[in-house]
């Protein structure tokens, strides 16, 4: 079973948690220049990467809160953990 490690409650059992997606991913600006293409990237479309992803997770059956970790979609090995205002570590995209 993974094992995840929340930021404020230890290392827990994935099924107390929920995933929440992709981090970091940028909403379009609301103004008359963003496009319908624009915005149907934003809602539909997420990168599906083989090796390190950053993902959002919020501790649902602990303390509720949202955090991110960095997790290899491959072997499941989590390489960081971090909060939702911080930035990715090492400075890579997600």
């Amino acid at each position: 079973m993974l094992q995840i490690p929340c930021p404020h409650c230890g290392p827990r059992p994935e099924p107390e948690f929920t995933f929440g997606g992709s981090s970091h991913v940028r909403r379009p600006t609301l103004d008359e220049n963003a496009s319908d293409a624009a915005w149907g990237d934003y809602l539909f479309f997420r990168d599906n990467p083989r090796g390190a992803h950053a993902e959002c997770w919020r501790h649902t059956y602990g303390c509720s809160e949202w955090f991110n970790i960095v997790r290899d979609t491959v072997t499941h090995e989590v390489t960081a953990v971090y909060t939702m205002d911080a930035p990715r570590p090492g400075g890579a995209a997600a």
